[in-house]
């Protein structure tokens, strides 16, 4: 059973949160003293949304934007790394010779190569050799504007398409990797006794697999290809590279407009760990709730 009694700080708690404040202020102090630094944290709000002189509404800035780019990148590429990734795994568990080799080469090629050379190679090549042949771009600058504002909405605008599904695919195919090797694991660790009783029923092998081994094996790995998904979101400041408008490129684009260089990257910083620590206290909530008890 779960323990529901509050919890209590102790000394060690309280020892911690006090070395955390302090070690804040003094590097804010050292900042201002010793590289003569003045903080400007006024005009960072300014920076997430700004009143239109013309239309007199609020609209996001740029580091909303950025932030928006970052959470659709990583959706995107997290549903990409999950179907690649569950498929080769089941290949990697429970495939033929042939099978299994195609996933070993697709997981052990793809782990070892940095996911920044990976990201460019799938920029020069997916974009120019392919994405470009299709004229996505230009077919949406000529499509209505319901349809770009969709788009736009879901991926990117016309501008930046062509780039952005290149991202996507590269950032899936490296995540699908580690999501492979996950599945894999939980498929082997449901014990013979699973496939034996299904086949006691009159069940097929593969309704068995369907039917029995598959659910318990993503409940088995769910809360590891969570902690995968999570990583996601911090690998896809890779892309900034190939000029994608994500968080981190709108944050050096600003940091070298305004100069502001230690109040830029703390709210970039802040950002990034509001997205990843809402969804790692999610996963560890779900993990309580749904433990075998």
């Amino acid at each position: 059973m779960l323990n529901n009694k509050s919890y209590k700080f102790t000394i060690i708690d309280i020892a911690v949160i006090v070395f955390i404040i302090t070690s804040i202020s003094l590097f804010f102090s050292r900042m201002s003293q010793a590289l003569d630094y003045n903080w400007e944290w006024g005009v960072i709000p300014s920076y997430f949304f700004f009143w239109d002189a013309v239309t007199g509404e609020l609209k996001a800035n740029i580091l909303v934007k950025g932030f928006a780019t970052t959470v659709k990148l990583s959706f995107w590429a997290t549903l990409i790394g999950f179907l690649l990734g569950t498929l080769s795994g089941i290949m990697g568990a429970k495939g033929s010779f042939e099978q299994r080799f195609i996933s070993r080469t697709y997981v052990e090629t793809i782990r070892n190569i940095p996911s920044l050379v990976l990201v460019i190679i799938f920029y020069y090549f997916v974009s120019s050799q392919f994405l470009d042949v299709l004229n996505l771009d230009k077919y949406l600058r000529s499509s209505s504007q319901t349809l770009q504002q969709t788009i736009g909405l879901l991926f990117s605008g016309p501008d930046q398409i062509n780039a952005f599904l290149s991202a996507v695919i590269a950032l899936g195919i490296y995540e699908g990797a580690y999501v492979s090797e996950i599945v894999r694991g939980g498929i082997i660790s449901i014990p013979n006794g699973q496939w034996e009783a299904s086949w006691s029923i009159g069940l097929s092998r593969q309704k068995t697999f369907l039917l029995v081994i598959l659910p318990q094996t993503f409940r088995t790995v769910a809360f590891p290809l969570a902690g995968q998904f999570i990583s996601t979101i911090k690998d896809s400041a890779i892309v900034s590279v190939i000029s994608i408008q994500e968080l981190t490129f709108q944050g050096m684009e600003l940091m070298a407009a305004t100069f502001l260089t230690f109040e830029i990257w703390i709210t970039i910083t802040f950002l990034y760990f509001i997205l990843t620590f809402s969804l790692s206290r999610s996963v560890a909530f779900l993990e309580r709730k749904y433990a075998l008890k």
